[in-house]
């Protein structure tokens, strides 16, 4: 396949995803001697453009898995914003310890749907995005060699390909519902109107989390005013230099709990291609 470019393209309010699609684009860029750029798709101002692709385009797509799907706040940001045009693509989704469920299915679908022709996948263990206790310091040199393996075997799939070839067949179901989450005593919990509370006492009022919020949800002058929709991303909790914001819901905090008690077990990487 002639190509021109790679290109990859990322969601990551924690910074997660940002590095593994940043270690499998530059690794992809060197087994395929072919330039590279990274768009950021996390900010509000960024996701406010369309990114059209062509048949001489690699894309790469990250995206966190949030309740095992994609987050569904942005979902529409992916959908409108996402022109294939019979480009090749790698879809890439992180998770935090727990599963990801039906999140890298549901990428893949929609790239599909997008004019895209999905060539390879994977989902790759990270921190989580609520806990240190889960998937602290992943990914971890042990993933960055995995994943720079994953670029070598694209890298050949790639040489040795003269036609486009089927979908890439992944695991999940993209219609399927998002995971309900539970507390310690099992039973379903709801904290969608749960927000992130400002400690005054350390916050400086240096506007990071106003700056970095991919909702926009943050008051521009006051940060401990959250008007907007939070999508409990935790990008203000872990950019804060202070450690002045945090979470303070019942139900969202017994959800944190039964995700420490349950699933510290450490997960391992999965690749399609």
């Amino acid at each position: 396949m002639e190509l021109r470019q790679i290109t990859a393209v990322y969601y990551s309010a924690t910074g997660v995803t940002d590095r593994v699609v940043h270690t499998l684009g530059e690794a992809l860029a060197e087994a395929l001697s072919l330039p590279l750029e990274f768009r950021s798709f996390t900010k509000p101002a960024e996701r406010d453009m369309t990114l059209a692709f062509d048949e001489k385009d690699l894309v790469l797509v990250g995206s966190p898995t949030y309740a095992g799907k994609l987050p569904n706040k942005l979902l529409p940001d992916f959908q409108a914003r996402f022109q294939g045009s019979g480009a090749l693509a790698i879809p890439v989704v992180t998770f935090g310890g727990r599963a990801y469920d039906n999140s890298l299915a549901e990428l893949c679908a929609l790239l599909e749907a997008n004019g895209f022709h999905t060539i390879a996948a994977g989902a790759f263990p990270g921190r989580h995005a609520f806990t240190d206790v889960l998937g602290e310091g992943r990914p971890d040199w042990d993933d960055k060699r995995t994943i720079q393996g994953f670029a070598g075997q694209i890298g050949e799939k790639l040489r040795e390909m003269r036609e486009i070839p089927p979908p890439v067949k992944v695991p999940g179901d993209p219609e399927a519902p998002y995971y309900i989450p539970k507390g310690l005593d099992g039973e379903p919990v709801k904290f969608l109107k749960a927000k992130p509370r400002t400690d005054l006492g350390k916050c400086s009022r240096c506007g990071v989390c106003i700056r970095t919020c991919p909702m926009g949800a943050i008051h521009p002058e006051n940060p401990a005013d959250v008007p907007g929709t939070c999508i409990k991303c935790h990008s203000c909790v872990r950019k804060c230099t202070r450690r002045a914001k945090y979470f303070d819901d019942p139900a969202f905090l017994s959800h944190v709990a039964m995700l420490e008690r349950d699933f510290q077990e450490p997960k391992e990487i999965e690749i399609f291609y």
